[in-house]
C-alpha cells in the first residue's frame, strides 16, 4: 500500500512539474505572425509604410530588425510610439493610430521582438522588447528631429517602456494594463486559470521563466522603474481587470512622478480599452496627448 502512495504522489509531482513546464513555455514561446502581409488590405483606407528598424549596436540581438508599420501626420503634430500586449502584434494598435492619425499626429506601430514579424526566440517579459522600443524610440528621433514624441503602451508593452535601460527622453507616456511585478503578474493569471491554489505554482514558474530567459525576477518589475520615466504620465487600467488589479494600479501610480494622470475605466477588463471605452477613451488621450506635445504651440 505504501508503495503505491509513494507511485501516486511521485505521479502527481511529476504532473504538476510538468504542467508548469507547459505554462511557462505557453508564457514565454514566440508568437510569430506574418503581419505584414496585411499591409495591402490596412492602405486601402489608412495608407502606411512598412518600416524595419535596427537594433542599437549594444543589443543582445543587434543583428535583429524591428518590424512596424509608420504613418505621416502633419508637420509639427508631434509622433505617437504605440507598442501592443503580450502575444499579439502591431495590428492590435491600428484603432489607436487611426483616430491618432486623424488628430494629425505621425504614429509608428511596432512588433515586439518575438511577436508578429520581428524576430525572437522567447517572450521576455519586457527585457528584450525594451530595447525593441530603445530602437524605435531612436528612429523617430533621427527621421522626426523637431517633433515631439509619445509613446501608448499596453500590457507587455507598457513594461518594455517602462523598463527601457537608458533614458527614453519621451514627452508623454501613456501605460495601460500594467503590472507592478512579474510575481505579481504570474500570480494573477495562474489564479484566473487555476484558481486560488494555483498561485502556489508561481515560485515554480518563475523559476522556470528565469532558467529560460536567464534574467532575474526583480529585473522585471516594472514598479520599481517608473520612479525613472522623467515625464509626464497617464496610467490606465479597468475596475474588472483580474490580470492587474486596481490596488497594483494604484500602487504604480503612487510609484510614479509627477506630473501624473490616473484613470481607472469602469467595467474595464484586460482586453482593448480603446475597443472598450471608445469615445471616451479618445477624448482623453488626446486631451492628455494635446496637453503636453503641443504645448509649445499654444
Amino acid at each position: 500500500m505504501r508503495r503505491w502512495i509513494l507511485t501516486g504522489v511521485s505521479a502527481c509531482v511529476a504532473a504538476i512539474i510538468l504542467g508548469a513546464i507547459g505554462v511557462g513555455e505557453l508564457l514565454s514561446g514566440a508568437a510569430p505572425t506574418a503581419v505584414d502581409s496585411l499591409s495591402g488590405p490596412v492602405s486601402s483606407d489608412f495608407p502606411v509604410e512598412s518600416v524595419q528598424i535596427p537594433l542599437n549596436a549594444g543589443s543582445r540581438d543587434a543583428g535583429f530588425g524591428v518590424h512596424g508599420w509608420l504613418r505621416r501626420g502633419a508637420h509639427g503634430g508631434g509622433v505617437i510610439l504605440l507598442v501592443h500586449s503580450i502575444r499579439s502584434n502591431r495590428v492590435e494598435m491600428l484603432s489607436r493610430a487611426k483616430f491618432l492619425n486623424a488628430r494629425g499626429y505621425s504614429v509608428l506601430l511596432i512588433d515586439l521582438q518575438a511577436h508578429g514579424e520581428t524576430p525572437g526566440e522567447r517572450i521576455t517579459f519586457g527585457a528584450l522588447e525594451s530595447e525593441n522600443v530603445e530602437a524605435a524610440v531612436a528612429f523617430l528621433r533621427e527621421n522626426f528631429p523637431s517633433e515631439r514624441i509619445a509613446a501608448i503602451g499596453v500590457s507587455l508593452g507598457a513594461a518594455a517602456i517602462v523598463l527601457a535601460s537608458h533614458p527614453l527622453r519621451l514627452d508623454a507616456v501613456v501605460l495601460e494594463s500594467l503590472h507592478p511585478t512579474i510575481e505579481e503578474a504570474v500570480e494573477n493569471r495562474l489564479r484566473l486559470h487555476l484558481g486560488e491554489l494555483g498561485p502556489a505554482l508561481s515560485p515554480l514558474l518563475l523559476w522556470q521563466l528565469t532558467f529560460r530567459l536567464n534574467i532575474s525576477p526583480e529585473a522585471l518589475n516594472p514598479i520599481t522603474r517608473i520612479g525613472d520615466l522623467d515625464t509626464p504620465l497617464l496610467l490606465i487600467s479597468g475596475t474588472d481587470d483580474r490580470h492587474t488589479t486596481v490596488a497594483e494600479t494604484r500602487r504604480l501610480f503612487e510609484a510614479a512622478r509627477q506630473p501624473k494622470e490616473m484613470w481607472i475605466v469602469p467595467g474595464g477588463g484586460h482586453f482593448n480599452m480603446h475597443a472598450y471605452a471608445g469615445r471616451e477613451y479618445e477624448d482623453r488621450i488626446l486631451d492628455f496627448l494635446d496637453s503636453y506635445i503641443r504645448e509649445r504651440k499654444k
